[in-house]
């Protein structure tokens, strides 16, 4: 057996491919447009041959999707989580869940799938704004 992607559905694939691309930092290895079923495919991962997300994009679906948080959350091991949050933040994304532990932290997509992240190897010893900082919303 093989793992090969999760897929997610979103309804700005613009704004998911800013946050998945451009802020977390994954990157496209395919697209494909399909008009007669009217949706469009978007695999990215954190380099090409590794494990990937599967954006489907249906093109006449206007209204969110429900039941984002049921689908349990992506995960991703970072280098260094307190640039990475600060990153995020920086970038204009909702730290919900702060890395106060040093070890991990949950953001949001643009569609509401829940993104863990965790730091590479130990826990970096607490440090602020982290330590202190509430959790935003849900995770």
């Amino acid at each position: 057996m093989e793992y090969l992607h999760t897929m997610i559905r979103v309804r700005d694939l613009d704004a998911a491919l800013d946050f998945f691309v451009n802020k977390l930092g994954l990157v496209e290895t395919s697209r494909k447009d399909v008009p007669k079923g009217r949706f469009t495919l978007v695999f990215l991962a954190t380099e090409p041959g590794a494990p990937e997300v599967e954006l489907t994009h249906n093109w006449d679906n206007e209204e969110p999707y429900a039941g984002g948080r049921n689908f349990g959350h992506l995960a991703y091991r970072v280098d260094n989580i307190y640039e990475t949050c600060a990153r995020l933040h920086a970038a204009g994304v909702t730290i919900n869940r702060p890395p106060r532990d040093g070890h991990m932290a949950f953001v949001r997509s643009p569609d509401g799938i829940s993104v863990e992240l965790l730091q590479k190897g130990e826990s970096l010893p607490p440090a602020e704004p982290w330590s202190s900082m509430q959790n935003t919303g849900s995770w």
